[in-house]
């Protein structure tokens, strides 16, 4: 199963979840107030803001040709207007190191931390959001645009509405504001139209789009009409909303009634990038009215990695991709899976999801979807927002405390499939059955 030459093989990280030690953004204060579930604090992170260097060495062993990254909003513009040249040139090091490795830098804007003052203002949902992340925009481009042409505008609003204002999990911590979140993905998408008319009009040659988290929610009786109910609303306000907002200008009704003008987001993208992990099944509960009556769950049986601290991350289910994928074709835009992975601090499911996921995309391809790149998450274990430390999503161990780093066997794999382009006979045979839950 050999894929095209110009195929990207790569992995995805975030600013705060690696570089460490940034007190300026609205996750920095929500840590402080103890609203992790683990207790713990981001503190240096993968340390990338020193050495970020040192981790690019180990995307470059793998053969990876792609790396996506974001900068942080919070660090270049600490106070509203304030530039800070010192954080710029990071950032520049940052690129050119990875262009020097031979490795192409997609550059995230927002991956849900910006600063604290922009947070005071409402964030999304601030009378000047959209001002003020466009003239942000404009500035990073002009910065840092002769070293990065692939730009994220976005990444994954729907989970950042849903986890700030529905769930209460992100900050600012909100819980069944169904209507503030249905705004607050409004507000990203007028933002992400006006981020993409900018970047098109400063760069020529760039490519924009945004990274779209899509789930699959499966009822939990195929025969109870509630059920698929309760899945088909879940579906449509988590999956379909803002991939609606791009491909029509729009939601749909009723969620339409509280969206505001969005016609001039429609068609603003040039790929469509594509974070992809879980399926949830759902029942319909008539005590989870907040989240349109809709309980998520996996079954016990279902393969799935490590728990959360209060809830399962969700079931691995590498068809997934193949759902995505249908969904956004629909935009006829390139697709990027920018996020695929597991926590699993053993090691115990991630080669089969692995190998599973780039079977699943190379006969999609062969079908005819237009895939150009497949982003794994992530290269070491990194801070895992209100999760802290506790979920490993790294090919390499990280100890967060003494920095060392310990490859897992999926790097291996990982390097085997990267370097060969492709899949063999031999590693489906050896990580095409799921391994046991009891290891056997």
């Amino acid at each position: 199963m050999t894929f095209s030459p110009n195929f990207l093989w790569g992995v995805s990280t975030s600013a705060h979840q690696v570089e460490g030690n940034n007190p300026n953004s609205q996750w920095s204060e929500w840590e402080a107030a103890g609203r992790i579930k683990s207790g713990e604090r981001c503190g240096l992170a993968c340390d990338w803001w020193r050495n970020a260097e040192r981790d690019f060495d180990l995307a470059c062993s793998l053969g990876l040709n792609a790396l996506r990254l974001s900068v942080e909003w919070s660090r270049l513009e600490p106070r509203e207007g304030h530039w800070d040249t010192h954080a710029v040139a990071r950032y520049r090091a940052m690129l050119a190191g990875l262009r020097q490795r031979g490795i192409r830098p997609f550059v995230s804007l927002h991956h849900f931390s910006h600063p604290l003052w922009f947070e005071q203002q409402g964030g999304f949902l601030g009378r000047r959001a959209e001002e003020a992340f466009d003239q942000f925009t404009r500035r990073v481009v002009a910065e840092l645009g002769d070293l990065c042409r692939d730009w994220v505008t976005f990444n994954e609003p729907n989970v950042y509405a849903a986890l700030g204002y529905v769930l209460g999990e992100f900050p600012p911590g909100g819980k069944g504001e169904l209507v503030r979140a249905i705004r607050v993905l409004s507000g990203m998408g007028r933002a992400h139209a006006r981020a993409y008319s900018s970047i098109h009009q400063l760069q020529a040659s760039a490519q924009v789009g945004w990274a779209h988290n899509y789930v699959v929610f499966q009822p939990a009786t195929a025969s109870g009409k509630l059920d698929r109910l309760a899945a088909s609303l879940a579906a449509e306000l988590f999956n379909n909303s803002f991939l609606r907002v791009i491909e029509e200008g729009r939601m749909a009704f009723p969620l339409s009634l509280a969206n505001g003008d969005l016609a001039q987001a429609r068609g603003t993208c040039d790929f469509v990038g594509l974070n992809v992990y879980s399926r949830f099944h759902v029942a319909f509960d008539t005590s989870y009215a907040s989240q349109l009556f809709g309980r998520a769950f996996v079954p016990s049986e279902a393969p799935q990695g490590d728990r959360g601290a209060e809830n399962p991350y969700g079931e691995a289910y590498p068809p997934a991709l193949r759902c995505a994928a249908q969904r956004a074709a629909r935009l006829n835009k390139p697709m990027y899976i920018l996020e695929n992975g597991v926590p699993d601090a053993a090691d115990k499911i991630r080669p089969w999801l692995i190998v599973h996921a780039v079977k699943e995309l190379h006969d999609l391809i062969r079908e005819g979807y237009d895939i150009r790149g497949y982003f794994h998450w992530t290269l070491t274990d990194n801070f895992e927002w209100s999760e802290g430390w506790r979920l490993k999503f790294g090919l390499y161990a990280l100890d967060p405390a003494t920095q060392d780093r310990r490859p897992r066997s999926s790097a291996d794999l990982y390097k085997t499939i990267v370097q060969a382009n492709g899949l063999n006979r031999d590693l489906l045979r050896r990580y095409g059955t799921l391994p046991l839950p009891n290891g056997g």
